[in-house]
């Protein structure tokens, strides 16, 4: 199995139940309130480590957040590499409706202040064929993409929050691009071709209850797998859930079927809970769930 390194956010989470999304101009009384660990970052970092792998998380944290880093490290991710930052935790602001769909503002805060001396001493432990997973919630990710393809590592950019133009700066570097349904044309039409013309091997497009849908860029070639139905409760974290399965997954070398397979069961308990990171299932769960 290879180590997986995650370049990314590390957020607390305030979530407020509601009775929907707020409309502009709309106040409305939450009827509930909780806390927790989240962004995009450590939520893969914590998918991939309770699917079995190990995983370095690269980031960084503001003052009296110490909770954080026992958090994720409880989870089994190795904190090492997680810095200490002049500028506030970053922390979101997730309204959840009552049929599950959310609402979220981030203030990025010590998620935008990596330093590159740290990233490049990060990856010095890294290993040829190690998986490195981004997404777009910090700085240097098209520097880091870069010194983790020269080593060798295989790439995963997940494409969200979405920007065409973050998603162009890295694509020379990366081996797969993780993105939802409205993302890949969003995409598509930004870069004016098709996701097939990219230079890229893989694309995955996570399609919400429709599954999951893997694409070769070089032979042209699609698997599809089927979503799972279940009674949604809370959709915050699902791409994050599947993402990080998915990299654990391919460190195990599964097929792509396989690999989507298990990433969608993840993903599809995700919704089941409230939460975020600690709602993400166990690699037990996941094994015991019988659609």
């Amino acid at each position: 199995m290879k180590t997986i390194w995650c370049l990314g956010s590390i957020n607390i989470d305030l979530f407020y139940d509601v009775p929907h999304i707020p409309a502009p101009g709309e106040t409305l009384a939450a009827t509930g309130h909780s806390e927790g660990l989240g962004g995009k970052g450590a939520n893969q970092s914590v998918a991939a480590a309770k699917a079995g792998a190990p995983v370095h998380h690269i980031g960084a944290i503001g003052a009296n957040s110490a909770w954080v880093i026992e958090r994720l490290e409880s989870f089994g991710v190795d904190t090492t590499h997680i810095a200490h930052s002049t500028d506030p935790t970053g922390h979101a602001i997730i309204n959840v409706a009552s049929d599950g769909e959310n609402a979220i503002v981030i203030l990025p805060g010590a998620n935008r202040s990596l330093a590159e001396d740290g990233i490049t001493a990060a990856l010095s432990n890294a290993q040829p064929g190690d998986l490195l997973l981004l997404q777009n919630e910090t700085n240097l990710q098209p520097e880091t993409a870069q010194k983790a393809s020269e080593i060798g590592m295989r790439v995963l950019y997940s494409a969200a929050p979405f920007d065409a133009e973050a998603v162009r700066a890295v694509l020379p570097h990366i081996d797969m691009l993780l993105l939802n349904e409205v993302e890949a044309q969003q995409l598509e039409k930004a870069l004016e071709q098709s996701l097939y013309e990219l230079p890229i091997k893989h694309i995955v497009i996570t399609l919400g209850p429709n599954g999951a849908r893997w694409i070769s860029t070089q032979s042209g070639d699609t698997i599809d797998t089927p979503g799972i139905k279940v009674d949604a409760v809370d959709t915050t974290g699902a791409g994050d859930t599947f993402a990080g399965y998915l990299a654990a997954a391919l460190s195990r070398d599964f097929t792509p079927s396989e690999a989507m397979a298990f990433a969608g069961r993840a993903a599809a308990l995700k919704v089941t809970k409230k939460g975020t990171a600690d709602a993400i299932p166990t690699l037990a769960e996941v094994e015991a769930f019988d659609p």
